[in-house]
């Protein structure tokens, strides 16, 4: 692992603050440093511009200098007081290259520092009467040059640099504890802020790293509470939701796909199971019918036997057909089929007449109990197939004794209904079947009932067409109960 990595972000953080934090504090106290030693050089040459601007002004109103010049041996040279910064100050003022006043030792100056006529220098060709006073060659002064009644005036004025005069010229240096002061307190202040921002880096760092190795990572870090901490929240809400929406298109994903495949299953059974339908009358009828057609002289009550199997076996395959492409008509077209108000007490006393009539429902007594005015929204003819499927079912399969139709709910939507019989029922393993194309608890009895193995897809999927629901399980006391709804008109 390399330096950078060793090496934690808050600690990173707190380097670079450190080092940002002491280069612009020391840069600036140079700087500040720097600007008060040239004011107070400044200062040093305003004074001595002082000095010579007051000797020439003098001498323009033709006023004796003298006692100007005897005031400046007093006041600066002859005071009392220690370390002055201009007790070793030179005065020569000459008039056409002849000395007519000075203070101190005589002064005079180089062509080219008369020619530059002030400031700051460390030339050390100076004459030889200063040469002792000036002998470290580095000095300020003020040389103008003025030509006053066709006299030419030269005033030089002259302060050495000795340690008195440097030291005048460097600001105080309590300035560099004040600067040290700051940066330690800045350095301070940059530890707690790099701590504070390097503990909400470190757990997103944390998260980032967990997020994108652990798919099932859950984010549950403590952030402060401040704005880096409700950007860090929403950055991990935002990571949450996003998880939440992955994980539920996952799962859409799933049902989806199971869902397909369940499609696919259900028609590769339908299929097998149509097939295998066919198959059994098929046969049949193409045994009677070779019997019949290679014995010519076969006796006529076997022969009429023969033709009367052959003929309920392609009654079969009709009925087979026929409930196919019922079952189709109805799952591919649910929404295509013609409904209107119907009173549901007519079609229920219409089936009871005709199961009478019939014999449909067997040795089994048919009872319904459905008021008047029952008036739902549906197909005639699709209601009144649903129930004779449903009566059909029970006389074969429930071994009972009574079926019926009963209304036992409704709200402003829907009335609710049951089917019941008082059989034998079936086991709690089938229920969840019954409904399944083809399927037959004894598919060996189912068969020789003569039932295709539609009739209750059937009857479910005329429910679902008319935007109800229906379900069914066991009856207490014996048989079936199939519960079932539809729309009110």
């Amino acid at each position: 692992m390399d330096l950078r990595r060793r090496i934690s972000y808050q600690w990173q953080m707190f380097i670079l603050m450190v080092v940002a934090v002491w280069a612009l504090i020391f840069g600036m106290a140079y700087w500040q440093y720097n600007n008060e030693r040239q004011y107070r050089k400044q200062l040093i040459d305003n004074q001595l511009n002082v000095i010579s601007d007051r000797i020439i002004y003098a001498y323009e109103r033709n006023t004796d200098i003298r006692p100007f010049i005897e005031f400046i041996g007093n006041y600066f040279m002859n005071n009392d007081m220690p370390n002055s910064t201009f007790d070793k100050l030179r005065v020569s003022v000459y008039e056409n290259g002849r000395l007519i006043q000075n203070v101190g030792e005589v002064v005079q100056l180089s062509d080219e520092e008369t020619a530059r006529g002030s400031g700051y220098t460390n030339t050390p060709d100076i004459d030889e009467n200063s040469a002792e006073l000036l002998k470290n060659g580095s000095f300020y002064y003020q040389a103008p040059t003025d030509t006053i009644r066709g006299n030419v005036l030269k005033i030089y004025t002259v302060l050495p640099a000795d340690d008195d005069v440097n030291k005048a010229t460097l600001p105080n240096k309590s300035i560099w504890f004040i600067v040290f002061g700051v940066a330690i307190a800045m350095t301070v202040g940059a530890y707690y802020l790099s701590r504070y921002f390097g503990r909400n880096i470190k757990i997103l760092r944390l998260f980032a790293e967990r997020a994108a190795t652990d798919p099932n990572f859950i984010p549950s870090m403590d952030y402060p509470h401040d704005e880096l901490g409700e950007i860090s929240r929403q950055i991990i809400h935002m990571y949450n939701e996003r998880s939440k929406t992955l994980l539920k298109l996952k799962r859409e994903h799933k049902v989806a796909l199971h869902a397909m495949e369940e499609k696919a299953r259900m028609k590769r059974q339908l299929t097998n199971n149509i097939n295998h339908e066919l198959k059994t009358p098929i046969g049949v009828i193409k045994g009677y019918l070779d019997t019949i057609i290679e014995n010519p002289d076969m006796d006529p009550s076997a022969r009429e036997h023969f033709q009367l199997k052959a003929r309920e076996h392609i009654n079969r395959l009709v009925n087979l057909i026929t409930d196919v492409s019922a079952i189709t008509r109805l799952e591919e077209g649910a929404g295509l089929i013609s409904t209107e108000e119907i009173n549901y007490h007519d079609v229920v006393y219409s089936i009871a007449s005709d199961v009478e009539e019939s014999g449909a429902a067997g040795n089994m007594e048919f009872n319904y109990d459905v008021p008047l005015d029952c008036m739902v929204i549906g197909n005639y003819n699709l209601l009144s197939g649903m129930l004779i499927n449903l009566v059909k079912n029970a006389a074969a399969y429930c071994k009972g004794t009574e079926c019926g139709v009963s209304m036992v709910d409704e709200d402003e939507k829907f009335y609710y209904f049951v089917f019941y019989d008082n059989g034998i029922g079936v086991g709690p393993e089938h229920l969840p079947h019954l409904f399944e194309r083809f399927y037959r608890i004894d598919s060996g009895r189912s068969r020789k009932a003569g039932g295709t193995g539609l009739g209750l897809p059937i009857v479910q999927n005329t429910i679902l067409a008319h935007g109800g629901k229906i379900e069914v399980r066991n009856r207490e006391g014996g048989g079936l109960e199939f519960f079932y709804s539809l729309p009110k008109a």
